[in-house]
């Protein structure tokens, strides 16, 4: 198990003053404006940087780090990933979870297996879990609390809500 966690990725620079915009990998990005250091791969090394600033613009989010203000100076850090110590992962508030631990976990209904996520979908209005169900179907679920009943990231099983037909093929 790594000591470090996936938040996000570097997209491009942002306001020509040391932003980064990113990508996020978390299911609450609304975290990422709550960072105060974070850390990013160079060189098969984890190298800490500190945050100065966070914004979020619409659906965007934004870093300036640190000791960087212009867009030269960033540019080696465009795609490269960022991510925060696993001890520090519990300063986020409940409810938050990494892709990291999404991927792979049995998804239960009716108390009966359902399926298994296999990928988490980053869209405007909120995140979307794509689920492999008992017959190998792809299922979208939005990942909002009308449709999760709860999430346990330490046995990586994710419980949907019983009823309704937005879990069934309508065909």
């Amino acid at each position: 198990m790594s000591d470090f966690f996936l938040v996000a990725e570097i997209k491009s620079a942002y306001k020509k003053n040391g932003f980064v915009s990113l990508f996020t990998h978390i299911n609450n990005p609304e975290t990422i404006l709550d960072l105060d250091k974070i850390y990013i791969e160079i060189f098969g090394d984890y190298k800490e940087f500190f945050v100065e600033k966070a914004e979020k613009v619409k659906n965007n989010f934004y870093l300036k780090l640190k000791n960087f203000n212009t867009d030269d100076e960033i540019q080696f850090l465009i795609g490269k990933n960022i991510f925060v110590k696993a001890d520090e992962k519990n300063k986020y508030e409940k409810d938050v979870y990494f892709v990291r631990d999404l991927i792979g976990s049995v998804v239960l209904r009716n108390d009966e297996k359902f399926g298994e996520v296999t990928d988490v979908l980053f869209l405007p209005a909120n995140d979307v879990y794509v689920i492999q169900d008992i017959n190998k179907k792809e299922i979208l679920i939005p990942a909002v609390k009308d449709y999760i009943e709860s999430f346990d990231p330490e046995k990586k099983i994710l419980i949907l809500k019983a009823g309704g037909s937005i879990y069934d093929d309508e065909d």
